[in-house]
């Protein structure tokens, strides 16, 4: 730390009324400054003159003549040139390297006039000597009194945040290539300051690395309160998931906010900051062990195909849009009733098609049109707003683009609005879905993916029944299919919740954590089963390609999390401490708000037992028992009338009589303007 810093850290520590004193000078007009500034210059040129004198001829004492005459030449020559190169237009706290140029011009200057005057004219009794000595010294006064102008006014906020706000102080687990890169970019911004390395290698433990000392890990915890580590970087990207997570475990609950590494680009151009660091995936959340995906089975309905994807916008949708593009089809087409979403995910993809094109160095595809942009791609994109509701359009789309494969993601997910609006959730979910495979078997789809839920076994909710109900569609019609020599083969995939989704848990949670709390749980028991969007989006097209007819896939979602657990978890690897009974020193409360209209405590996979493995160790086969395309028709025909009739309770009445294990737990209501909000009988 300079001299200068360092005294005025001081300062500003043990004297406050200092603090008073430079905030009292900041607050002051500016052309009060100015003279206080100008004032000082004076008193500088004058120290300058004297010292040069008394240096030269070895005598203390008072002004001389000759000496006035120098003092009045110094101001003469140095002030115009002072306001002239915009010295005293500098705020003096922000100075910079243009300012400090500024100042060399002039002093150059300065010396010349006076080096000519004093030295080589030369005057009456003044030594020529002193023609060098003084502007020599005023350089040295007046860039000495800026610099502590600088540190002691311009560092009051800098070192207020240096010294009374805690920097970050961390230590960067890894101390392979991927470590000492992180750390010695970390270096150059300086945000961070790197207290240590840990690493797993006996051999590196107790040496230093740039002057950094390597740890063991023993024992993390202890290490961490001894050096008052504030942040974890993780920087092991070959370390197996079960390592991984052995590691996040030992940080859970240590009070640190566990970060992992940005990408190797931005750590070797030295461009890291703390922004740049990434929190925690979702599979470092959840502890999940990722299978590698088929690329086999990725590729077998997709490439060099047309492919069509439903609610292609959405959450599920979107993510099997970005998978289906690494694997080349012959075009995608994106359908979607919402035309922000559509908009934005045909745009994304237009971006990612040209980039992978151009090995991630190409520029965005232009074009206003769709037909403009469509010929710059090498996977044609054809966004379609449409409802899959409407079967007119639908198969025009179908006719129009000839795809082999769909995904029907399109849906109405969110349980409590599903539940106050069931006419309108049931119309998308069971009869959009009827729409959709209906004229795919018309048109002659070869693949038609339908994803599911965990909510439609033994379901509580409309959102759980509809999409059980649009199962039963799927089953009766691949029956039929197979009946008639139909080659389209229908299969659905059902699996839980995906972390990162709209509506999901993580994303809200870590919201919370951000606003500072307190985070919202329904339930301290609730359970979900979890996945990360991708690895979700994967499976299910590595599903479609095992379809036989009628198959419903169900993917292994591991153990079952409890919400409660999660949310904890999360409190803990942001740095911060859960706020309870036991600890009203926390950081973050977990408020309790119960459960909403058609919630579970827990969720379910199978309605019957002994499923079936496949060739892909997380995905399985289950045999649920349906009703024939003759029997559900009629079915259909009645929940039809009932939705038209806008009755709720009939409404729930026909759910129960299509899926047995239905057995709603609120009242049955309909905001949508039309619903019956009475809660009475009506006959099956």
């Amino acid at each position: 730390m300079p001299i200068p810093l360092f005294f005025g850290y001081v300062i500003y520590n043990e004297f406050v009324p200092i603090t008073a004193t430079k905030r009292s000078l900041l607050s002051l007009p500016r052309f009060i400054k100015r003279v206080i500034v100008i004032y000082f210059d004076v008193l500088v040129c004058a120290f300058s003159v004297w010292l040069a004198f008394g240096l030269r001829l070895d005598e203390w004492g008072y002004f001389q003549l000759s000496q006035w005459w120098v003092l009045i030449a110094a101001i003469g020559f140095s002030f115009p040139l002072f306001i002239a190169f915009g010295l005293y237009r500098a705020i003096f706290r922000y100075m910079g390297s243009a300012a400090l140029a500024s100042m060399a011009r002039v002093f150059i200057i300065y010396t010349c006039l006076f080096f000519l005057v004093f030295t080589i004219i030369g005057v009456e009794g003044v030594p020529r000597s002193i023609g060098i000595i003084q502007p020599i010294l005023l350089f040295i006064g007046i860039g000495t009194s800026r610099y502590f102008i600088r540190v002691w006014l311009g560092d009051i906020n800098n070192v207020q945040k240096s010294f009374h706000q805690v920097a970050p102080l961390a230590l960067i687990y890894g101390a392979g290539s991927a470590g000492r890169q992180l750390a010695a970019a970390l270096s150059v911004n300086k945000e961070m300051l790197v207290k240590g390395f840990i690493d797993d290698n006996k051999y590196l433990q107790g040496n230093t690395i740039n002057g950094v000392p390597v740890y063991g890990n023993a024992d993390i915890n202890n290490l961490i309160i001894r050096l008052e580590i504030t942040d974890v970087l993780l920087a092991i990207p070959s370390v197996n998931q079960v390592r991984r997570n052995e590691i996040i475990a030992t940080l859970n609950g240590c009070g640190v906010r566990v970060r992992t590494l940005p990408g190797v680009l931005d750590m070797a151009s030295g461009r890291v900051r703390i922004s740049d660091l990434h929190d925690l995936d979702m599979n470092d959340l959840l502890g999940r062990k990722v299978v590698p995906p088929d690329v086999a089975l990725l590729e077998k309905n997709i490439r060099k195909k047309v492919v069509l994807v439903t609610g292609a916008g959405g959450s599920i949708g979107s993510e099997l849009c970005r998978q289906i593009i690494k694997f080349s089809p012959k075009s995608l087409v994106l359908v979607d009733s919402s035309e922000h979403a559509l908009y934005q995910i045909y745009e994304e993809l237009k971006k990612a098609i040209t980039l992978q094109e151009n090995g991630n160095g190409g520029e965005e595809a232009s074009g206003d049109s769709q037909s403009d942009s469509a010929k710059t791609l090498p996977i044609k994109l054809i966004p379609c707003l449409a409802s899959v509701r409407g079967a007119e359009l639908m198969l025009k789309i179908f006719v129009a683009h000839q795809p082999a494969t769909v995904f029907h993601a399109a849906a109405y997910k969110h349980v409590p609005l599903v539940e106050q609006n069931p006419a309108e959730g049931i119309r998308n979910n069971v009869l959009g879905t009827l729409t959709c495979a209906q004229v795919a078997l018309e048109t002659g789809v070869s693949h038609f993916i339908l994803i599911s839920t965990d909510k439609a076994v033994r379901p509580t909710n409309v959102m759980g029944a509809s999409k059980r109900v649009a199962e039963l569609v799927l089953q009766a019609i691949a029956e039929g299919a197979a009946i008639g020599g139909h080659a389209t083969q229908f299969s659905m995939v059902r699996f839980g919740n995906v972390l990162g989704s709209s509506g999901s848990v993580a994303p809200l949670f870590s919201a919370q954590i951000k606003a500072g709390g307190p985070i919202t749980l329904t339930h301290p028991e609730v359970t979900r089963y979890f996945m990360t969007i991708p690895e979700a989006a994967q499976l299910v097209i590595q599903s479609s390609a095992m379809a036989t007819g009628g198959d419903v896939f169900v993917l292994d979602m591991g153990q079952p999390v409890r919400i409660y657990d999660l949310a904890v978890k999360m409190i803990y690897l942001s740095g911060l401490l859960v706020k309870d009974e036991a600890h009203p020193h926390g950081d973050i409360e977990i408020a309790v708000t119960g459960l909403r209209p058609g919630e579970k405590l827990y969720e379910e996979l199978l309605i019957g037992d002994n499923p079936q493995p496949t060739a892909h160790p997380k995905i399985m086969k289950a045999h649920e028992e349906f009703l024939s395309w003759s029997d559900l028709q009629q079915e259909l025909e009645n929940l039809n009338l009932a939705l038209d009739a806008c009755d709720t309770q009939l409404i729930r009445g026909m759910l129960k009589k299509l899926v047995p294990g239905y057995q709603p737990n609120g009242d049955a209501v309909d905001w949508s303007g039309g619903g019956n909000f009475l809660n009475h009988e009506h006959p099956i």
